[in-house]
Parts: structure tokens; C-alpha cells; sequence
């Protein structure tokens, strides 16, 4: 094994070990989180609404918010370590490594994917408290998964690079990526707009993300899963691209 193989390894599982060895930071405010939301929105407020084409309301809403859990984590993971190594200066240990910038790009989104994943399946599990999970299209779930925290954590290097401070990091998520959730078709059926918000839906990355998963997940969707996945995929790779462009000007990193 190469000396660039053996620091990616170890970087990954550096990343990895971070977010792992803190579960009451990691693991434990998604999941209150979660099943405040499932409370409100599926018990109390599906009992009321009913049902959403042939699936329950919170069957319809499940997905969504293992969306929003996945996603936001992969940002965030990606976002806050590569800022607080900039911070503190020890992200220059990884720059002088032997890893290529395809590598440390690549360290860097593949541990960061991996925990909005977890994430994810820890949503899955704690809607299963509330209601039944199909999973009509597992290879369609995985990929989307897989798709859209490689994007999240993508755009997560790119918040760590450009962020000044951690209310830079706070803004970006909370005031940015939270709000495009929101809107991308999570709590309410596509079919409910129409003309200008209709079309306005359809420039929301989340729209397809959410209608992935949820295609995945219980087999509903209102937009082709293969024009979504090719949406995202295309979106993953030109931030990636960005990244590694990034990385080689040595963008927030160099002085």
C-alpha cells in the first residue's frame, strides 16, 4: 500500500473517528429532533390531513425529512472540519501530505457522505416507531443517498473554505440549506402548485432529492427518478469540480 493511500485511509478514518467518538453532538439531536417532527407533522397533523395519493401523511412526509437530516450532516461535517482546520491551522498538515488534492477532496466528502448516511438511516429507524417503511426501490434509495450527501458534503468544502467565522457556518445552513428543504416539496404534494410556483419548484435542487428518496422509500414520486438522479449527479460532479479547483488555488488556506 502507497504512502497517499495509507494518509487517505487515514484521514477518512480520522473524519470518521471525529464525528463517531461525540454522539451526543452527532447522533443525539437528529433523532429528538426527529421525533418531535413525526409527532407534529405525522401523528397530530396527519390525523387531520389523511392521506397524500395512496400513501399515509406521514409515510409521505418520512422521506423528506431523511432528506433534510442527510443532508444537512454531510454539509455540515465537511464545512465545520475543514474550517476549524483552517482555524487552528492543522488542515496545513494535510495540504503537505503526500495526498493529491483528488485525494484529500475526495477524504474529505467520502467522511462526511458517510456520516449524513448514517444520519439517514438513523431517521429511517426512528420513523419506523411511527409508521411502516416499503421500501419499494432500495438500488433507487441507495443511490440517491449516496448521490446527495456527496453533493451536501461537496458544498460543505466549499462553506469551510469560504467561511470567515462559525456565524458564517451557521448562516450557510440554517438560513440557506434549511429553507430550500422547506420548500422542496417535503410536507406538501407538487401537485398543489401551480403556473409560476410550479415552475419556480422545479429550479429547487431538494425537489429532486426529496422525490428520490421518496421513490425509494415508498415508491411515490412526482418527478422521473431517472431525471432526478441524473440532475444530482450532474450537480455532484461539477462541485466536486469546484472543490478540487478550490483546493489547487489554495483558496482560504493559503495566505
Amino acid at each position: 500500500m502507497s504512502i497517499a493511500n495509507t494518509q487517505l485511509r487515514t484521514l477518512i478514518q480520522r473524519e470518521v473517528l471525529r464525528f463517531v467518538r461525540r454522539p451526543y453532538n452527532t447522533f443525539l439531536p437528529p433523532l429528538i429532533t426527529n421525533v418531535l417532527y413525526f409527532s407534529v407533522f405525522g401523528v397530530i397533523l396527519g390525523s387531520r390531513i389523511g392521506s397524500v395519493g395512496d400513501v399515509t401523511y406521514i409515510q409521505f412526509v418520512l422521506p423528506g425529512l431523511v432528506v433534510l437530516g442527510a443532508m444537512s450532516n454531510a454539509f455540515e461535517n465537511a464545512s465545520f472540519s475543514i474550517f476549524h482546520g483552517r482555524w487552528n491551522e492543522y488542515i496545513h498538515e494535510v495540504i503537505t501530505s503526500p495526498l493529491s488534492h483528488t485525494q484529500t477532496v475526495g477524504g474529505y466528502v467520502i467522511s462526511s457522505a458517510l456520516r449524513g448516511i448514517i444520519i439517514g438511516g438513523l431517521i429511517v429507524a426512528v420513523g419506523f416507531l411511527f409508521t411502516t417503511v416499503p421500501f419499494a426501490h432500495p438500488l433507487y434509495l441507495l443511490s440517491f443517498g449516496v448521490v446527495t450527501t456527496t453533493l451536501f458534503a461537496g458544498l460543505g468544502i466549499i462553506g469551510g473554505l469560504w467561511a470567515e467565522d462559525f456565524d458564517h457556518l451557521t448562516v450557510m445552513n440554517q438560513f440557506l440549506l434549511r429553507p430550500l428543504v422547506f420548500f422542496g416539496g417535503v410536507f406538501y404534494s407538487l401537485d398543489q402548485l401551480e403556473g409560476l410556483a410550479y415552475t419556480a419548484s422545479l429550479l429547487n435542487p431538494m425537489v429532486y432529492m426529496v422525490n428520490g428518496v421518496r421513490y425509494g422509500m415508498i415508491g411515490v414520486t412526482e418527478i422521473n427518478p431517472n431525471t432526478s438522479l441524473l440532475v444530482l449527479s450532474g450537480a455532484a460532479v461539477v462541485v466536486l469540480a469546484i472543490d478540487l479547483f478550490l483546493f489547487k488555488r489554495g483558496y482560504g488556506i493559503s495566505d
